[in-house]
């Protein structure tokens, strides 16, 4: 990865690590996951549309590129979002967190599948391995899953597999699409809220007020953890590829279990140091790119 895309990663993780304690304050105000999910997208759709307005970008028109943005919102927005909301009113946020950061995981296996020059070194490979192994330390496997119910996991999980295909997806076919970060996420959260304005009713019946609490935690967590980040990560992935791009959710878990345990009380086990530490040297190795041979001189 380049050095000027650290910073953006580390504030991506930040940002995206707090969005589980956020959604968890909305669910536990009994708000409906596919509800969650269209605020989150509509709030991030107007953040990033301000912004597009205020860089004087232009949004994408051809057909194409809307199309894509279609496919990338539902893989990366619709279905993930409603999903890890549904799986937060089973487990906490601290464990949805921890079970998000096997994303680089199906991210690889789509990746290599879907884009041209991604292999797996073995500097990766290890890196991944590592890293996965830190996440079944934090998580505690050898105790079980605890209170945590086997529907709400398996919802959990079942985003990782929709972000793995979407950062995959993203980067083969909408990441170097004509426009601004900005302009491109703007279209990929517009198309989000338009499919999930259609579902929302349908699944989760009319909205209701949730209370000044939750409604500004869904507030940040469009705004910020759906449209700030999602120029952060579009940026990731053009600069430094989706399995790399990916790599971020080995870092959320450390924030999601700070914030857990500082505002929503969640409990703390000594296994999640332990494992936070093999989770960042999981990304280290996962992030090196390998050494580039030097051709030889010319005679």
């Amino acid at each position: 990865m380049e050095r000027r895309t650290v910073p953006g990663f580390v504030v991506l993780s930040l940002i995206w690590g707090s969005s589980f304690a956020l959604i968890k304050v909305a669910v536990d105000a009994d708000v409906h996951p596919v509800w969650v999910a269209l605020w989150r997208c509509l709030f991030g759709a107007l953040a990033l549309a301000a912004i597009t307005v205020a860089r004087r970008d232009r949004l994408p028109r051809d057909r194409a590129t809307w199309g894509h943005a279609m496919v990338v919102a539902l893989l990366l927005n619709s279905v993930p979002f409603s999903l890890l909301a549904f799986g937060e009113t089973r487990v906490s946020s601290l464990l949805a967190g921890v079970l998000n950061a096997t994303t680089p995981l199906t991210t690889l296996l789509f990746a290599l599948a879907l884009v041209p020059g991604e292999r797996l070194t073995a500097s990766r490979t290890t890196g991944l391995l590592v890293g996965f192994g830190g996440v079944l330390v934090m998580l505690g496997v050898w105790q079980g899953l605890g209170d945590a119910t086997l529907a709400g996991a398996a919802a959990c999980l079942g985003s990782t597999l929709c972000y793995g295909a979407g950062f995959a997806y993203t980067r083969r076919f909408f990441a170097d699409r004509p426009g601004s970060a900005a302009a491109l996420s703007t279209t990929q959260l517009s198309c989000a809220a338009a499919q999930l304005a259609v579902a929302a009713p349908l699944l989760g019946g009319a909205p209701a007020w949730p209370g000044w609490h939750a409604g500004a935690s869904l507030l940040a967590l469009g705004a910020l953890g759906t449209g700030v980040a999602y120029i952060l990560n579009l940026r990731v992935i053009r600069e430094a590829g989706p399995t790399v791009a990916s790599t971020v959710t080995y870092l959320t878990p450390l924030w999601s279990i700070a914030l857990g345990t500082l505002f929503l009380s969640e409990p703390l086990a000594w296994h999640t140091a332990a494992g936070g530490v093999l989770v960042v040297a999981g990304v280290l190795l996962a992030r090196s790119r390998p050494a580039r041979v030097p051709k030889p001189a010319p005679r």
